[in-house]
């Protein structure tokens, strides 16, 4: 699934748009693969994730979080503690931050989990009951979200930035050129 672009193309995209050119063609394939499963099969999101080269699955694992967690204060509460709830997932983040050796981020998971367990939120899905409106009911747990989601959307364009910088320099796990 190595994405095919012109040379001259790939070597004027700016961050966001090399980070795209990378992530797209990947999750519209994993949408279409899901759309054939009936309630996304565990086995299907496995068979397209062993697929994917070490780099491509640090990027999915990555851009899905953070295209989900950005949005706001809520939804990064609600996809940490989903992601938290499936232990694979969770660590697949982590070891793709870790691959693309970013630091900050990965601590900053790293504090999320440590606040996400403090608050009892659960470690698999049949245990998972968190709603968004949790932060509404919990000061304390609002008290403890926010800095980390401050954090977060602070963090964040440098992670794009060495995410980009790491695929410049490795392409050939993301990128085959056109002649």
């Amino acid at each position: 699934m190595i994405v095919q672009i012109k040379k001259q193309e790939f070597d004027s995209l700016a961050d966001e748009a090399l980070l795209n050119a990378c992530f797209k063609p990947l999750i519209l394939e994993y949408k279409k693969r899901m759309a054939k499963q009936p309630e996304n099969s565990p086995i299907s999101k496995e068979l397209f994730y062993k697929e994917l080269t070490t780099g491509q699955k640090a990027l999915f694992v990555f851009h899905v979080y953070y295209d989900h967690a950005s949005e706001s204060l809520a939804e990064f509460y609600w996809w940490s503690a989903y992601f938290m709830a499936q232990p694979k997932i969770w660590s697949a983040i982590k070891a793709g931050l870790q691959y693309f050796k970013d630091e900050s981020m990965y601590l900053l998971l790293e504090e999320t989990e440590v606040v996400l367990k403090r608050h009892n939120c659960p470690n698999t899905l049949e245990e998972f009951a968190v709603t968004r409106k949790d932060l509404d009911n919990s000061i304390e747990l609002y008290a403890s979200i926010n800095p980390l989601h401050i954090k977060f959307n602070k963090t964040a364009p440098f992670t794009i930035k060495r995410i980009c910088d790491f695929i410049r320099h490795n392409y050939d796990d993301f990128i085959k050129f056109e002649d």
